[in-house]
């Protein structure tokens, strides 16, 4: 029997969504030693020394901190320390980012921006902060500066962190037409932190996207009657149609995405359609994040993966995240291709 997303209503844990802050599977093995720098590109190798300097510091502040005198009360620990990471795309900063977090003792966590509003979200801001407070490090994933109350709100949030000495480490992307801008990125980020502008280091990654190949374009969709035939004869796949699809994850906070898609071998799509509403837009732009970071296969019928955003929302403030969503529909419909072959 077919398996629906559209079924599906998961309860996630406080505990759950702590535990999960953890980098993606295809960041298990990642380390310092594995980050192989260009010869050609200077910046990547300084980078990965101010890495693994920010990692060694980030330990000595929370070991460091704390400590109860014979007749003094329990001092305050001390400040965490910050680093940015800032450059275009592929260049190497999640997996310096995921290094410095293996590096770390625990408890520890690695989220992307979205995610940990989702936190706040679904915690709250006070008991997110007790939850995070012992954490060595929080290390953050494509920060956003698209959404200013989001913006205020993480700046927020690492304000209060930093002060109980949880050191901070994040990444963000500057956009191919915005390289050779002034560092663009990484003083849009320093203003809207201003609070916490003094901690952080913003060190920045340069080259070539090292993902990019000549690859083909987006996959032809396929026709309904062979969409639901896959479907049935795929185990753990699920069949929604786009419509309804949309219609539910608008019923649930986005931090039970990855919930949602937990045990699918296969996604399948029917009826796509061009998105004219930023709202539908943005829950499948987390949609995309949580099946690629499961690397659950896509298949769809309809209209084109890379015509779901239209050329107005790709023109707008949420470029970045229009962008990178469409680059992970593409690869995952490519592997529903190849696992179908």
């Amino acid at each position: 029997m077919t398996q629906h997303l559209c079924d599906r209503n998961p309860i996630v844990a406080p505990e759950t969504l702590i535990a999960e802050m953890v980098p993606p599977s295809t960041f298990d093995d990642v380390s310092f030693d594995t980050y192989i720098p260009s010869p050609d590109e200077p910046s990547q190798a300084a980078a990965l020394a101010k890495a693994r300097d920010f990692a060694e510091r980030a330990r000595k502040v929370r070991g460091g901190g704390g400590k109860r005198g014979l007749f003094s009360r329990k001092s305050s620990p001390a400040q965490g320390i910050g680093l940015y990471l800032d450059g275009g795309f592929g260049v190497g900063k999640t997996h310096l980012l995921a290094s410095i977090y293996h590096s770390m003792p625990g408890p520890k966590a690695f989220a992307t921006f979205v995610e940990l509003t989702q936190l706040v979200g679904a915690l709250g801001f006070i008991n997110t902060v007790e939850r995070l407070a012992d954490h060595t490090v929080i290390c953050i994933d494509e920060f956003e500066l698209d959404d200013p109350g989001d913006t205020m709100l993480v700046s927020r949030l690492l304000t209060e962190l930093s002060g109980k000495g949880v050191s901070i480490a994040t990444t963000s992307n500057t956009l191919p037409g915005q390289l050779g801008e002034g560092r663009f990125a990484a003083q849009d980020f320093l203003r809207e932190i201003r609070k916490l502008s003094s901690i952080f280091e913003p060190v920045r990654v340069d080259g070539p996207d090292y993902r990019h190949r000549d690859l083909p374009p987006a996959p032809e969709p396929r026709s309904d009657d062979a969409l639901v035939e896959l479907a049935e004869n795929t185990p753990n796949a699920t069949l929604d149609d786009f419509t309804a699809l949309c219609e539910h994850l608008s019923t649930l906070h986005p931090s039970k995405y990855k919930a949602l898609v937990d045990g699918v071998s296969l996604v399948c799509v029917s009826d796509v359609t061009p998105t004219t509403d930023q709202s539908v837009a943005l829950r499948l732009v987390v949609l995309a994040d949580r099946l690629y970071d499961a690397g659950v296969p896509l298949t769809t019928s309809g209209c084109k993966l890379d015509e779901i955003f239209t050329e107005e929302m790709l023109a707008g403030g949420y470029r970045k995240k229009y962008l990178r969503a469409t680059s992970r529909l593409l690869a995952l419909s490519r592997f529903a291709e190849v696992d179908a072959a």
